[in-house]
């Protein structure tokens, strides 16, 4: 009888190693692009961010240069594409996008002197 129990329970620990790979490999399809997507905003926001800092340093005299061709350069270098510059002053914002999967993500960013309203 002990032989039968034992030959009934057979490949049963394949199953088991089978859904563990298949439950890993299912959340890791989940999980990746999820991560992905993140750091591609992150990605954005940075490049963003470096785009209207460069408008806003040529704007002020601290960088020689065309204050929206700066921010379309610095939005390249960071892996972005400049969308929008707009200049009110002293002040510039910018809008980039990044590429992810396919997917478009936008960033919008604004530097300047503190408590400028325009």
């Amino acid at each position: 009888m002990a032989a039968d129990v034992r030959r009934s329970e057979r490949g049963a620990a394949s199953l088991l190693a089978l859904g563990i790979v298949g439950a890993t490999v299912a959340l890791t399809a989940l999980v990746v692009p999820a991560t992905a997507a993140y750091a591609a905003s992150q990605r954005a926001a940075n490049a963003a961010d470096a785009a209207a800092l460069a408008a806003a340093d040529a704007l002020s005299g601290a960088v020689p240069g065309v204050p929206c061709a700066l921010a379309e350069r610095a939005a390249a270098l960071n892996g972005a594409g400049l969308v929008a510059c707009e200049i009110d002053g002293p002040v510039a914002s910018v809008t980039v996008t990044v590429s992810s999967f396919a997917v478009e993500l936008r960033a919008d960013a604004r530097a300047g002197p503190p408590g400028w309203t325009g």
